[in-house]
């Protein structure tokens, strides 16, 4: 996600064996898989859709929540730029929807990537495009307690990708700062390397020798006693196994990992002329560069991989409202070993986001209103859906059907075979939500429910409510 924040300033004051193709877990990369499928059970969503519950807030999700288990994962921009980060309980009949939470001081910039998840761990970004600094950091799933952070600084280095989790290793895009590999489960601590179960004992003894002098401190003057907060805690950092393209590459799209290569969406910045519009493939041992393949427009989205097949789409606007008139999309497949074009086909609007893909189509949304199926073998359009209104999210495919959700809050269900619609939900006219809203984070599917996320930084609902919102089966 990028060159969408240095606008919103003003707003604010309102992983197995890397030679596999597949991540080693459901959720360890963006939008779930390599496929960037937004949906990891292969369940689709329901037939009769139905609002299960609704979680109601003025919080800014720019990047698609997480599901897993009981829980779905969702950062968020709150007012004045403050970070939150919420696991909320997925069950209708929930008597709390925040399972936990976090903000300042436990997270220092707030947070436009979707997180990755390896084990019992969650892994996210910090930082925005207007931010000089940005952290990486992983905290336990359960309760969202810190286990490490890697803090960056230098002009335009954030992280606003999703990481990428294969083997143990971290793969993350840093703006400025390139792309970076780091150990998930080695850190380092005043000098010293330790694993993760030793870290662990550390930042708990910590903790709890924290709670106890609270408790001492509350008998003997409770007036003045101050709870403690994760800041006091140790911060290790983890180990850095290689960094590539600092100072060279732009790098906010999330990474992913194919057969042994990190595949890095770099884009060129106009106003700052800085960057490499290309999508480069690096050895995930070493970092060591494999091949270059450039590209006409901006890869905001990533790239998606099938099989062999690398596929990467382009926009020539970034994630602005006001310029999406006259914008202009692409989408292209790539031979993953070589990086040399199999196709390209030219969009009437800016395709912002990946391209979600099935063993042989892609489908791609756009800023024109229209989301489109291409075959992957020959990029022969296969069929072609109208929302009527743009499209910035990418879109979710699961179960014979492909999930979208526009600028305006309507989500899509379309057939993946015809290309016809199935049934639409407005989440501005439904009367479980009644709140409009963009979406910028695309739908995501999981245990036959969609769930979706709105951002109204901009645009015809700015500074309205907005909302996290459970789709599943109705009668």
């Amino acid at each position: 996600m990028s060159l969408l924040y240095r606008k919103f300033l003003g707003l604010s004051s309102l992983c197995l064996c890397v030679s596999v193709v597949s991540a080693a877990e459901p959720w360890s990369t963006y939008r779930g898989n390599p496929e960037r499928t937004g949906c990891t059970d292969g369940k689709g969503g329901p037939e009769k859709p139905k609002v299960l519950w609704v979680y109601k807030g003025n919080d800014q999700y720019v990047a698609a929540p997480l599901p897993l288990g009981a829980r779905l994962y969702v950062p968020a921009l709150g007012g004045l730029n403050v970070p939150t980060f919420r696991a909320l309980d997925v069950d209708p009949d929930a008597r709390e929807r925040v399972a936990w939470s976090k903000t300042l001081p436990s997270l220092q910039l707030p947070s436009v990537s979707s997180p990755a998840v390896a084990g019992d761990k969650l892994i996210f970004g910090e930082g925005m495009h207007q931010n000089d600094a940005g952290v990486l950091a992983c905290v336990r799933l359960e309760k969202g307690q810190p286990l490490w952070k890697m803090p960056l600084s230098g002009a335009l280095i954030h992280v606003e990708g999703t990481p990428t989790v294969v083997d143990g290793k971290v793969y993350v895009g840093a703006g400025n700062g390139g792309v970076l590999c780091v150990d998930l489960n080695r850190v380092t601590l005043d000098g010293k390397e330790m694993d993760l179960p030793a870290i662990q004992k550390v930042l708990d003894a910590k903790w709890a020798d924290l709670q106890k002098k609270y408790e001492e401190e509350k008998k003997v003057k409770p007036e003045f006693a101050v709870p403690p907060s994760e800041d006091m805690l140790p911060k290790p950092a983890p180990v850095l196994l290689w960094q590539q393209g600092k100072d060279r590459w732009h790098v906010d799209a999330p990474v992913a990992v194919a057969d042994g290569l990190v595949l890095v969406s770099s884009s060129y910045l106009d106003k700052e002329k800085f960057g490499d519009r290309a999508l480069i493939a690096l050895d995930a041992k070493t970092g060591q560069e494999k091949w270059r393949a450039g590209l006409k427009l901006n890869p905001w989205g990533g790239a998606s991989v099938s099989g062999k097949t690398a596929v990467i789409t382009g926009s020539s606007v970034g994630y602005y409202m006001a310029e999406i008139k006259g914008a202009k999309g692409d989408i292209a497949a790539l031979d993953l070993a070589d990086g040399k074009e199999k196709w390209r086909k030219d969009v009437p609007g800016g395709v912002v986001g990946s391209a979600a893909l099935t063993a042989d189509t892609a489908v791609v949304t756009a800023t024109d209103g229209k989301v489109r199926a291409f075959a992957l073998a020959d990029g022969d359009r296969r069929w072609i859906y109208d929302c009527k209104y743009p499209l910035f999210a990418p879109a979710a495919v699961s179960g014979g059907v492909a999930y979208v959700a526009d600028l305006r809050g309507v989500v899509h269900a379309i057939d993946l075979q015809t290309g016809k619609g199935k049934w639409t939900l407005d989440l501005g006219n439904d009367p479980a939500v009644k709140s409009p809203g963009a979406v910028y984070g695309g739908p995501v599917v999981a245990g036959g429910r969609v769930y979706v996320a709105t951002c109204n930084l901009e645009g015809a609902f700015a500074r309205q409510p907005t909302v996290v919102v459970c789709i599943g089966e109705g009668k």
